[in-house]
């Protein structure tokens, strides 16, 4: 029987609940039934990031906790009478990462000491690390399993590198109960449009002359956010897998230039597509090829990706797309400004 249900009246904490991923396993764990604290990151203008756009019954059910991963003393408060925690607050733009590497030690790395500390004074009974695909670098072998190399090509990467190694040593060193998931390429609803699905649907949508894009050459596995979440949940909810890492992806692979085609199809556009310098990584830092063998996380948690394939890719940005094209959702971004 698992440690963790949402019948027992167990309360979940969720880190980063305010960005893209976050808001949408907030609302997931609330609508499952658990009491949800979502600590999101302290600003002066109340916002709740994504949280702000949430239905008022998910709203109405949520405790939230404005603070920051950096300070020890707000994090242990958070954490204060929960029973499990999922850990997501990160910064993630890879291209930022070499301007401010310092940031993402701070957040990143810092971020997930206080967390795996506050994590072992209030005694969770389970703690759901959050890393990266990124961590592995370019693939020496596919599709990646859990035991590839780690390679961090990127100040990203490496803080996040970082990251798992803490989460790994307070299990090993004190019997912390976590575990480590690493999405690969989640799309959907509410990403960053620094990142390529919503960069390439924004630009068609303002009605551009060009498509902006960097190298179009890699290969991803793009996981609906939907498949994302699902495979945190039953993380959480699991029983096993205690000091491991668990790999949630599609298993399915595709490059950048032919995502952009498929897009280009779905939306109907004619559009030129550009690839510009300035989008691009430094050679040596590009992920080349990244595509996530998921069976570990099928096997362990019962969990299973619906948008798989190339249908599944489709039917997942198909509904990417009819979201960004809502003008609601699509005012909130600032399509003529590339922000990395």
């Amino acid at each position: 029987m698992s440690i963790i249900s949402a019948k027992s009246n167990q309360v979940v904490l969720v880190t980063g609940a305010d960005g893209f991923i976050g808001s949408h396993l907030t609302e997931a764990l609330v609508r499952d039934g658990f009491k949800v604290k979502a600590l999101v990151q302290y600003n002066s203008f109340n916002s709740w990031g994504w949280l702000d756009e949430s239905p008022r019954e998910i709203k109405e059910n949520l405790e939230v906790i404005p603070g920051d991963v950096r300070d020890f003393h707000s994090i242990n408060l958070a954490f204060k009478n929960c029973d499990a925690a999922l850990h997501l607050a990160a910064l993630v733009a890879i291209p930022y990462s070499y301007s401010a590497p310092d940031s993402y030690v701070e957040t990143n790395v810092k971020g997930t000491l206080n967390v795996l500390q506050a994590a072992r004074n209030q005694n969770l009974k389970r703690l759901i690390h959050i890393s990266t695909s990124e961590v592995y670098g370019t693939a020496r072998n596919v599709p990646i399993q859990e035991d590839h190399p780690l390679q961090g090509q990127s100040p990203y990467a490496a803080s996040k590198i970082a990251a798992d190694q803490l989460a790994f040593s307070f299990y090993s060193s004190f019997d912390l109960p976590v575990v480590t998931v690493r999405p690969f390429n989640t799309y959907g609803p509410r990403q960053s449009a620094r990142a390529i699905i919503p960069t390439i649907i924004s630009q068609i949508l303002s009605g551009s002359n060009e498509l902006q894009v960097g190298s179009m050459m890699p290969t991803r596995d793009f996981s609906y956010v939907d498949d994302t979440v699902s495979g945190m949940i039953a993380a959480l909810k699991g029983v096993g897998g205690l000091g491991e890492v668990f790999n949630l992806g599609s298993n399915f692979e595709i490059s950048v230039g032919e995502t952009i085609g498929l897009i280009k199809e779905i939306m109907n556009s004619n559009i030129n597509v550009v690839s510009s310098d300035s989008r691009k990584r430094p050679v040596k830092s590009e992920v080349e090829r990244l595509w996530a063998e998921n069976k570990k996380a099928r096997e362990t948690f019962l969990w299973e990706p619906r948008y798989t394939e190339i249908n599944g890719f489709r039917s997942g940005l198909i509904k990417t797309i009819d979201w960004f094209a809502d003008p609601e959702n699509f005012i909130k971004y600032k399509t003529g400004t590339y922000n990395v």
